[in-house]
């Protein structure tokens, strides 16, 4: 009887070890080179197996920086985040020209955030011209490069993985961007395909990572730093959202969602800490207005918020790029 189950585990042993498709001989399986080598082998053997499976990592045309920004989960105001630090790139230095490019495919917010509408025009070669508004060239992922522009609002978004992977494959390498110094890439929330997909096909700069001062934020954004980290990407910091409100009345301040746990996890995870920015009233509103507050509130605090994390993402792009 145990003859015959140790029959049995060998047969299913050599089903599952295969190699483009061709079953490996147990002959192999159990080889004097297999049986003698040690642990640290074997992690260089299985380095050396998923190197070959990764796509070879090629530039955006006409793309200088790649600027990703993410969060472990949604909710915690990644897309504004993102629409205003690129705007206070753009603030720091008029002189850089900077892109944004929404790949949050579930939850597109850069038309509404950003005023857009209406459909993009194409090249003579077929490439997507972006749509601009306050002087940021703006894309939006979607079956023809451009959800949020030309899908309606309320229609779902029911995609499967390939269909998702293909429309992004299309929206980096088949957009007319021209030259950018800086790409502001809002990416959607968790760790799934398109965060892995853009990590290893893009060369990228570094990764924003969002969060509120909440705990349950704090676990996932943490998931989310150890990714990119897993894939080779600098993580330039995090940046604490709705740090803190204040009363518009009395001016009193308080910690809704907390205090301080994105500066902690920051020291835990040894990466920098970008900044707070502050839970506003002027925030909300100037972006359901589509009109982000560093451009329609430039002299006040929150829109100094932005600019203050846009020169800290600056500095640490330069560090991570010497």
């Amino acid at each position: 009887m145990a003859a015959h189950w140790a029959g049995r585990r060998l047969s299913l042993l050599s089903l599952i070890l295969t190699k483009r498709g061709q079953h490996v001989p147990l002959c192999c399986v159990y080889s004097p080179r297999w049986k003698s080598s040690g642990p640290s082998s074997l992690q260089d053997r299985q380095r050396e197996i998923m190197a070959r499976g990764l796509p070879k990592q090629k530039p955006i045309a006409g793309v200088g920086q790649v600027v990703v920004v993410a969060s472990g989960k949604g909710g915690v105001g990644k897309s504004t985040t993102a629409v205003n630090l690129a705007l206070g790139l753009m603030a720091i230095d008029p002189s850089k020209r900077v892109g944004l490019l929404d790949a949050d495919i579930h939850g597109p917010s850069v038309p509404k955030l950003m005023n857009l509408k209406g459909n993009p025009e194409l090249t003579e070669t077929n490439r997507m011209i972006p749509l601009t508004n306050y002087g940021l060239p703006c894309v939006s992922l979607s079956p023809s490069m451009s959800m949020g522009f030309l899908v309606d609002e309320e229609a779902p978004i029911v995609w499967r993985g390939l269909m998702v992977m293909s429309a992004l494959e299309k929206l980096l390498r088949q957009v007319e961007w021209g030259s950018l110094d800086y790409l502001v890439v809002d990416m959607p929330p968790g760790t799934g395909d398109v965060q892995l997909s853009i990590s290893q096909n893009v060369p990228v700069a570094g990764a924003v990572i969002v969060s509120t001062p909440q705990d349950i934020a704090l676990l996932d954004a943490r998931r989310g730093a150890e990714m990119f980290k897993k894939v080779h990407v600098p993580v330039l910091g995090l940046v604490q959202n709705m740090s803190v409100f204040q009363c518009p009345n009395c001016q009193h301040q308080t910690h809704i969602f907390g205090s301080g746990g994105a500066r902690q996890l920051a020291d835990t995870l040894g990466v920098h800490f970008l900044g707070d920015i502050p839970l506003h009233l002027n925030i909300r509103e100037m972006s359901d207005r589509g009109q982000p507050v560093v451009i329609s509130s430039p002299d006040s605090p929150e829109a100094e918020a932005y600019r203050k994390l846009a020169a800290a993402v600056l500095l640490r792009i330069q560090e991570v790029t010497v």
